[in-house]
């Protein structure tokens, strides 16, 4: 299998091109091959597949071999692929994804290669059946959860995928290996969730730190920036435009009030190219 390691702000990803379909065995292939001590390593296995609807399909196998709906920082990583190896029609570029449907993506260039990204994430699903949460609610804001004793209020939003925006006094310092795995697999979040501890600094500058669903913690989050933006806003933490601070670095969102639309900005990395052996 050939492949690519690509990061967007340190969630690394496998990418794969040219496969007709996504193979029979991707979930194996995810556990085999992004395990960081026997493997090449990875968040996630990612393949860029045909589509009917756009220039491109993405799918995204965890590390744990689970399917993730969609993925920012992969959105990211897949425009630069396809851009830098003279493959895309120009810097505009249609992507396919499982959870949110076609995906514009726009391309910052700089000596022909792709240096940073600015992807229309569609509109955040707010309603509690949909995200999905086992609670009632349109939008589900600052809802109770308890944990081995500790009390939480989590926002719950959907960008193609589910998440559970907490805010905490210390976002970066926060102790995501306690509670991140025991909020994730909560009875309250049916399919699961990715759950992002955040802290507002200002109206345009929050941190925030993750648990994904099936990968742990990541150096960042895509999806996870983009609802705790719409998070904010609806809590009345922050403005409709913030960076957001992750591990790896920042993103740029945007919730455009007049589309409904979220818009992420952020870099995207190739950091080398190989072969498996079996």
């Amino acid at each position: 299998m050939e492949f690519t390691k690509m990061n967007g702000l340190g969630n690394d990803f496998i990418v794969v091109y040219g496969e007709p379909s996504l193979p029979a065995n991707a979930a194996e292939l995810a556990i085999q091959h992004c395990n960081r001590y026997f493997g090449i390593g990875a968040d996630g296995l990612v393949f860029i597949l045909p589509s009917a609807r756009a220039d491109y399909m993405m799918r995204i196998i965890n590390a744990d071999g689970s399917e993730a709906e969609q993925c920012g920082n992969a959105i990211r990583c897949v425009a630069k692929y396809v851009f830098d190896r003279g493959f895309a029609a120009g810097t505009e570029i249609q992507i396919e994804t499982i959870g949110a449907g076609v995906q514009a993506v726009t391309v910052q260039e700089e000596n022909g290669k792709a240096v940073t990204v600015r992807v229309d994430m569609g509109e955040p699903v707010l309603e509690a059946g949909l995200i999905p949460v086992a609670l009632e609610g349109n939008p589900v804001l600052n809802q109770p959860v308890e944990v081995e004793g500790r009390h939480f209020h989590f926002t719950a939003v959907s960008m193609g995928n589910p998440h559970c925006v907490i805010y905490v006094e210390d976002a970066v310092n926060f102790d995501l290996h306690q509670w991140g795995p025991l909020l994730e697999t909560h009875p309250l979040f049916p399919r699961k969730v990715n759950v992002e501890f955040t802290t507002v600094q200002s109206r345009d500058r929050i941190d925030m730190r993750v648990w994904e669903r099936g990968a742990g913690p990541t150096l960042a989050c895509g999806t996870g920036a983009c609802a705790t933006l719409v998070a904010s806003v609806l809590n009345g933490y922050s403005d409709r435009n913030a960076h957001v601070s992750l591990k790896g670095g920042d993103l740029y969102i945007e919730w455009d009030e007049s589309s409904n639309h979220v818009y992420m900005t952020g870099p995207a990395a190739t950091v080398y190219t190989g072969q498996t052996l079996d």
